[in-house]
């Protein structure tokens, strides 16, 4: 029985066995390790909501991050497009922060755009459009936080008291 407010187990709303198939561990870290442009779905002008916090994040981290916000010019200093498909580079992944209603057109620009992979954030489930991904050969990670994830394989989110199921009594060794 999980008896920490803060552990990372507690933030999903996914079945184990979805939990399971979305948010392996393995999966996750060749994501975060051999990523290097991830374009952020949602990204907003407001440094107080996750998506900025988490785009701000990954930037001082080393990745190449580009907002799609179709309400925004630039945002953290980089460009912003409207949709996926404009985006004039190519992509490793792409970042979702939106309503679960809006993932399977997301997830077609993705496809249509080569990305490797799709990462629905926390609390976000669509079902359909994972399976779209899955079919079309992109990597699913759902219901995680890209950030919280980074934070925990680079040994850093321990830090802030989070419980990140990695027991060691030595310094945590960054897995990318």
């Amino acid at each position: 029985m999980e008896t920490l407010a803060c552990a990372i187990r507690l933030n999903t709303v996914l079945p184990p066995e979805l939990q399971a198939r979305y948010q392996r561990p393995d999966t996750i870290r060749r994501i975060l390790r051999d990523s290097r442009t991830i374009a952020i779905v949602g990204a907003s002008t407001d440094p107080y909501k996750a998506s900025h916090m988490v785009m701000s994040y990954l930037q001082s981290e080393g990745y190449r991050c580009i907002p799609v916000n179709p309400k925004a010019d630039v945002i953290l200093g980089e460009r912003c497009y409207p949709d996926v498909a404009s985006i004039p580079e190519p992509i490793d992944g792409v970042d979702i922060f939106r309503p679960a209603s809006e993932c399977a057109a997301i997830v077609e620009q993705a496809i249509a755009k080569g990305a490797q992979w799709v990462w629905f954030q926390l609390r976000i489930v669509a079902l359909d459009a994972a399976a779209r991904a899955e079919q079309a050969g992109l990597t699913v990670v759902m219901d995680r936080c890209i950030k919280m994830e980074h934070g925990r394989y680079a040994g850093s989110l321990h830090w802030v008291g989070m419980n990140t199921e990695i027991v060691t009594a030595r310094k945590m060794k960054r897995w990318f």
